[in-house]
């Protein structure tokens, strides 16, 4: 139930929302756990959607419904890139009678601090046509802090209402506005002036009540628009860059007004949208990936960001969230990929774009493919590992075969290899390096670095293989035949070497050098959709027959070594299955996974797969990599495609 806990922010910390009913001077709690005196109203169901999550309660002879709506369009980047929530009440009777009816809505100043120490301010703001209240920390620090476990503290939160719906509003302590509404129905009459002050104290809340009148069989419906306006993103090479909706000089009163306006056409937008997407995660995967990635999806757009540079090309940054805050790290937008490749190339692009003008850099030293581009939100170059100062600790096998196998997937989308032409130089190159040291890896880190160094790594040999032959594929397309050719010859000589080395009866082992192991081999994926053709069919068959032997409740653990499983690579070993009994039977513990986990978290990547406990990460844009399954269906992805602008 909604009201069992207090809102929270993806990092775990408290950032409330609170919502109440009351029905005919009844009093029922929504959303949080404030005013625990009173009782929560009856939960009749949770759907959630891509762009949407639908709270269903009932009592008291009244049905409500709670709508959250993030209009993450994909094919509409102006639209998509909106700091924008929409929150929707929806009420009806079923008992025959009318009732009197009014909803209640307060957001502390939690969300515009990182910690609850820090003050903050709150004023009203004139936007014609809506009531509109606003809060934001005092110091206003823009973009100076970096890190994992922070909460933005700069910029403002915005919560408006149609001037039509007569909301009542007030900016006042949290005690004050909800106790009020208790024994009124409605709110304190004046504004609390005394700030700035903490946001602990005496918690300052924004607070609206929506006056419902009597309501009876016909529902009657009311909304809220929740933004939040930054003003600045992202730090790029010491540029501060505006979200992408600003591009065009647009302010928060017309993005306040934009969002109002376009309410109803946006409502409906996200109804199809959603309709369709479901109706094809259906279709190509069954009911249990249906629901896996659409639990996914808005997780995975949320943990990125998209800015504008000073000519107005969009670019996508990631954020590596609950693990070290690296931005732009190139092995968290490999995982996350599918879900671009799939809805909107320019956003595959977006992703990229940073890393690869970073590497052409004359700062970028090496041989081989940088990690990352600093700590969030600061992308001012690498500090993984050796940084840009040694190679210890980097990931030079697994950054380089993940940036040229992406590479060829957008060709493949797009029908042209233009994009690649534009950095083919640095591709050249770290094909170069593929060449040398792909086969058989010496001791290093690959995107699973939490299981530690190891040498001659099957799977990422595997990686180095399909890269290299992804290189071919691009020399191909740009009409490079005789590069094309070698690459391919390399690559398939690989490939076959590969299925000798790797060879261990039933299955391919984890390390070239320790027989009775194994792993999931997810990187295979990637010589089905990208045309490749490097390895038999039969690879990939007897990796999935082994995996139903070996997978636990929960899952197919990643390797032999530990009983944890990574959530996106096991959906991308699955895939490799031919039949959809077999796609299913490692898919449905995944589900359950998700189901009856006791880590009640943003969607967690890794977990352990005989408890469904949370290893660590939540929250992170890898699980992006689910729609892989879709991906994979050319008739599918080449529909979306059509439709992406």
């Amino acid at each position: 139930h909604p009201a069992d806990d207090w809102t929270r922010h993806w990092t775990g910390s408290n950032q409330n929302l609170c919502s109440m009913v009351r029905i005919d001077g009844k009093v029922l709690r929504l959303l949080s756990r404030a005013e625990e005196r009173f009782p929560k109203m009856e939960s009749a169901g949770v759907n959630v959607q891509p762009t949407r999550t639908i709270y269903e309660f009932a009592g008291g002879g009244v049905a409500l419904t709670l709508t959250f709506t993030t209009p993450l369009l994909p094919d509409d980047l102006n639209v998509m890139s909106r700091p924008v929530t929409y929150m929707t009440w929806e009420a009806r009777t079923y008992d025959g009678k009318e009732h009197d009816i009014s909803v209640y809505y307060d957001n502390s100043a939690e969300l515009v601090v990182n910690s609850t120490d820090q003050k903050v301010l709150w004023s009203r703001v004139r936007v014609a046509d809506l009531d509109v209240l606003s809060m934001g920390s005092q110091d206003q620090r823009i973009l100076e802090r970096s890190g994992d476990d922070l909460r933005i503290d700069w910029g403002h939160f915005f919560v408006a209402s149609p001037r039509s719906q007569n909301a009542v509003t007030a900016c006042v302590s949290a005690d004050a506005a909800r106790s009020t509404f208790v024994e009124h129905g409605t709110l304190p009459a004046s504004d609390d002036l005394r700030m700035p002050r903490q946001a602990n104290d005496e918690w300052p809340v924004l607070a609206m009540v929506l006056d419902f009148g009597k309501v009876g069989k016909t529902a009657v419906q009311r909304h809220l628009i929740l933004a939040y306006d930054d003003q600045f993103s992202i730090e790029y090479f010491h540029r501060k860059l505006r979200p992408y909706w600003r591009r065009d000089g647009a302010e928060i009163g017309d993005l306040l007004a934009a969002a109002e306006k376009e309410y109803e056409d946006l409502s409906a937008r996200c109804r199809a949208f959603d309709e369709k997407v479901g109706h094809d995660l259906l279709e190509v995967g069954g009911q249990h990936y249906n629901q896996l990635a659409r639990l996914a999806y808005r997780q995975a757009l949320a943990a990125h960001k998209l800015a504008v540079d000073i000519d107005g090309t969009p670019l996508l940054f990631p954020k590596e969230n609950f693990s070290n805050g690296c931005i732009s790290t190139v092995d968290v937008i490999y995982p996350a990929a599918p879900i671009f490749l799939l809805f909107n190339i320019d956003l595959m692009k977006a992703s990229v774009r940073p890393v690869l003008d970073y590497a052409q850099r004359g700062r970028w030293r090496f041989p081989f493919a940088p990690h990352d581009l600093g700590t969030y939100p600061q992308a001012n170059g690498q500090v993984y590992g050796g940084g840009e100062k040694t190679e210890e600790n980097q990931m030079p096998v697994e950054e380089s075969g993940n940036m040229l196998i992406l590479m060829a997937a957008i060709a493949r989308v797009e029908g042209s290899s233009a994009f690649a032409e534009k950095y083919w130089g640095i591709l050249t190159k770290w094909a170069q390096y593929l060449k040398e040291k792909g086969l058989d890896p010496e001791n290093q880190l690959c995107t699973d670095d939490f299981a530690g160094h190891l040498a001659h790594n099957v799977n990422l040999s595997l990686k180095a293989i399909l890269a290299l032959g992804s290189y071919a594929k691009l020399s191909e397309m740009m009409n490079k035949p005789d590069e094309a050719k070698v690459y391919r010859k390399i690559a398939e000589e690989y490939a076959a070497k590969w299925e000798q080395m790797a060879r261990d009866g039933d299955h391919y082992r984890l390390a070239f050098d320790k027989p009775g192991t194994w792993s999931q081999k997810y990187n295979l994926v990637w010589d089905g959709i990208l045309d490749l053709r490097l390895f038999p069919p039969d690879v990939a068959q007897k990796e999935v027959r082994y995996y139903k032997k070996m997978q636990n409740k929960y899952g197919l653990p990643l390797d032999n070594r530990k009983d944890y499983t990574k959530l996106d690579w096991t959906v991308w070993s699955a895939t490799l299955a031919e039949s959809r009994e077999d796609f299913d039977a490692l898919i449905s513990p995944l589900y359950d996974f998700a189901d009856q986990s006791p880590s009640r978290v943003p969607l967690t990547d890794w977990y352990d797969t005989k408890t469904a406990k949370q290893m660590a990460f939540q929250a992170r844009s890898v699980v992006g990599g689910v729609f892989v399954k879709m991906l994979a269906d050319e008739k599918v992805w080449r529909r979306w495609s059509v439709t992406s602008k």
